[in-house]
């Protein structure tokens, strides 16, 4: 039997996809008598309702309710309690308003295009205050977080004496860094349906965690988590968008329950800029100091990010530098300030894609006045083991990811001196690189496996499939470790009643679910082999042992006479069994407290930039990535491919545009916020490293969505010097920034 762990299958959800039987939460179910909601929001960035009147609307053809503060049920929670960011607030509890674009009322009509017609109907009077939504206006109120990562750190490190090293220093960079803010925009916008049953709910919707919605959702209405059950069978895209529970979630639950029919609420373009989170703006100062050999003194990066008034969220963008290279002298430190703005959650690379293009420029900056090559710099500085925590890495195969990388682009014939390269038609060539990372993240999940009479492996989990290939590598797992072929194998997820798995964030998924998928299965196999080691074994494995047994392509057979054997439906029939069943779940252990846990990589990229309109092209990308066990190699090369699109769109296009005196997101849709397109992107070049890691999980499986992306603005912005000597240090990189 080939190995099916690490095979380039094609996904096994991808014929739904493409011919469209795959259902996303707008269209999951049709209930015969579900209405339409639809969001009014605020158009001011701060103070409160005087009057909302909205006898029109409700006289509109069509219109059921008009919900708002004034008849909105009250809830059990708020969001004076402790929240993931957005889950609390705005549900229409007061009259107040934090930031442009809040929820203050929902319409809900027989069709959308009567409740869209309804929601411009309501009229609204304002209370108005001077709203502050840019981060430079709220440098005065910058403070020290109070629940940095949940809690379970300070938002704060020192190692060794920093300061003291850096001013003693020769050689030195003090640079400010900053990225904008930036919107995830997924081919599917959220969405939701909402239907009671009683006091029963059913909820279908997009989401990064059915588990975690169903516990805020029971909390936030009052009732048993048991009562609420969460679908989410596919999911469009997230970028950790979806990663917390929204408050349209909640509100769709309340009209359906107001309104005792099914609410149907999905959100336009234009509402995905509003409550539903975004990459925080940061600034950060990053120092280095070094010896003139190159080896570094002291790194120290502090960050400024911005929150909203109703929560707190913090972009922990310094994380990487405490880790990433072998210094004696580190600090790191965060502050956030509270701002009429909804909400930042997190982002593909939530801190490190933020923070790395600050150190990993900043190194860059270093190399040129050390007169180093940035990737021998980088070699001098690297990091045997985790400084930051005294431990070594699970894993690390960085070396071989610059080696590597750096052969396949040529690095060694970079030309060192900038605007030195061209090409024959006058544009300036520019070489740049940088290092990615990402932490290996792991939580408690669970899996069941069950058997059938046929023969049919159904493997089962609570999680989700936002695109990366979960029911894929959820197949290949269970497959292998059953020993049936994949096309036996049946995967379901993305439902609250299933094991309990966590958020489909933080590159987390595979680490956590895969090796609970792995113990689920290899205990049905246990089970198998003990049924047909029974007395009701089929004739060819009577008298045999466990030991004596092997699975593969679906017979249990003798291992020393293959031709014995029998298929698990014959075993099922034989025994009387309808099914075989088990349930599992898996777990970090003692390698937390033992080991660090990292992915790593390497990115390296030509640009060409016109001198004369600032244009920056894409010529060649190569990089290279050491991410664990990797259990499909067809689907992880489109999550790397992925990852630096992701990433070129935040060195080059994306930034959301706020009207400083209104709050106003002046670009909220996908034509002025500007994503990369096919013509913006080379052919890329992705080198899977293999890396055994025997410590993180039994699977030696580690997350790779986000790692990608961690580098690429950096090495980018390190070309586009090399290109043009100039050295742009506050994305996106646009023309305007380069010319003049």
């Amino acid at each position: 039997m080939a190995a099916i762990i690490g095979a380039a299958l094609n996904r096994v959800d991808g014929t739904a996809k493409v011919t469209g039987t795959a259902r996303y939460a707008a269209e999951a179910v049709n209930f015969p008598d579900m209405v339409e909601g639809v969001l009014v929001q605020s158009t001011i960035g701060a103070g409160r309702i005087v009057g909302i009147d909205t006898r029109a609307a409700e006289r509109a053809p069509g219109v059921i309710l008009v919900m708002t503060h004034k008849n909105a049920p009250r809830l059990a929670s708020n969001e004076t309690n402790p929240l993931q960011p957005g889950e609390g607030y705005p549900l229409l509890q007061d009259d107040r308003i934090i930031f442009n674009g809040q929820h203050i009322a929902v319409v809900v009509a027989e069709t959308f295009e009567q409740a869209t017609h309804a929601a411009t109907l309501v009229r609204v009077r304002y209370a108005e205050e001077k709203p502050t939504v840019q981060l430079e206006q709220a440098l005065d109120r910058l403070q020290v977080p109070k629940n940095f990562r949940g809690g379970e750190r300070p938002p704060d490190s020192k190692r060794g004496n920093p300061e003291h090293a850096f001013d003693q220093a020769q050689i030195k960079v003090d640079e400010t860094y900053m990225t904008p803010i930036e919107h995830h925009n997924p081919m599917e916008p959220h969405a939701a349906i909402a239907s009671w049953d009683g006091d029963r709910l059913t909820l279908y919707h997009s989401t990064q965690g059915v588990m975690g919605s169903r516990e805020r959702v029971a909390t936030l209405l009052g009732v048993p988590v048991g009562n609420i059950h969460v679908v989410s069978d596919y999911v469009g895209g997230g970028f950790g968008s979806k990663g917390s529970c929204w408050p349209h979630v909640t509100l769709t639950a309340m009209a359906a329950r107001l309104v005792q029919r099914p609410v149907r609420l999905v959100l336009t373009r234009r509402h995905m800029f509003t409550a539903h989170g975004y990459r925080s703006k940061t600034i950060q100062r990053v120092r280095l100091a070094a010896a003139r050999d190159g080896k570094l003194l002291a790194v120290i990066h502090d960050t400024k990010g911005q929150t909203s008034l109703i929560g707190e969220f913090v972009e922990p963008a310094g994380l990487a530098a405490e880790m990433m290279y072998s210094c004696a002298n580190v600090g790191v430190t965060h502050r956030i300030a509270p701002m009429n703005v909804a909400m930042p959650t997190f982002m593909r690379a939530p801190g490190e894609a933020s923070g790395m293009f600050a150190l990993e420029s900043a190194m860059d900056e270093l190399a040129y006045q050390l007169g180093i090559d940035p990737l021998e710099l980088r070699l001098r500085n690297y990091a045997e083991r985790d400084e930051s925590k005294d431990l070594p890495f699970t894993s690390k195969e960085l070396r071989a990811c610059y080696a590597q990388a750096a052969e396949a682009f040529g690095w060694s014939r970079r030309n060192p001196k900038p605007g030195a390269m061209r090409d024959g038609q006058g544009m300036l060539i520019g070489w740049g690189m940088a290092t990615a990372t990402y932490p290996g993240n792991r939580s408690e999940a669970g899996a069941s496996v069950r058997i059938t009479r046929d023969g049919t492996v159904v493997v089962c989990s609570a999680t989700q499939d936002i695109g990366t290939g979960t029911y894929t590598t959820m197949t290949q797992v269970a497959a292998e470790t059953l020993g049936v072929p994949v096309e036996q194998v049946w995967a379901e997820l993305g439902d609250s009643d299933m094991p309990k798995a966590p958020v489909s964030g933080g590159s987390q998924s595979s680490a956590s679910v895969l090796p609970a998928v792995q113990a689920a299965t290899q205990k049905v196999r246990e089970q198998i082999f003990a049924l047909a080691t029974g007395r009701d074994a089929p004739g060819p494995l009577k008298g045999a042992r466990a030991d004596d047994l092997d699975l593969v392509d679906g017979l249990v057979s003798l291992k020393s006479d293959r031709s014995k054997h029998a298929s698990l439906a014959e075993l099922m029939a034989s025994c009387d069994r309808d099914a075989i069943e088990a349930t599992e779940s898996a777990k970090p252990g003692e390698e937390e407290k033992t080991h660090s846990a990292h992915s790593f990589g390497a990115h390296f990229v030509e640009v060409a930039v016109d001198p004369d309109l600032g244009e920056v092209r894409i010529r060649r990308y190569v990089a290279a990535f050491a991410g664990g066990r990797i259990i499909n190699s067809k689907t992880a090369q489109s999550q790397y491919i992925g990852g630096i699109v992701y990433g070129l769109g935040m060195a080059l296009t994306e930034e959301t545009e706020v009207d400083p005196n209104t709050g106003r997101v002046a670009n909220a849709n996908i034509a002025e916020y500007l994503v990369p397109v096919h013509a913006d992107v080379p052919d890329i070049t992705v080198l899977q490293i293999p890396e055994k890691d025997s410590v993180f999980n039994p699977l030696g499986v580690k997350g790779i969505g986000e790692l990608p992306m961690v580098g690429v603005a950096a090495a980018v912005a390190n070309a586009v010097y090399h290109a043009t000597g100039k050295r742009i240090r506050d994305l996106p990189i646009r023309p305007d920034k380069l010319i003049g």
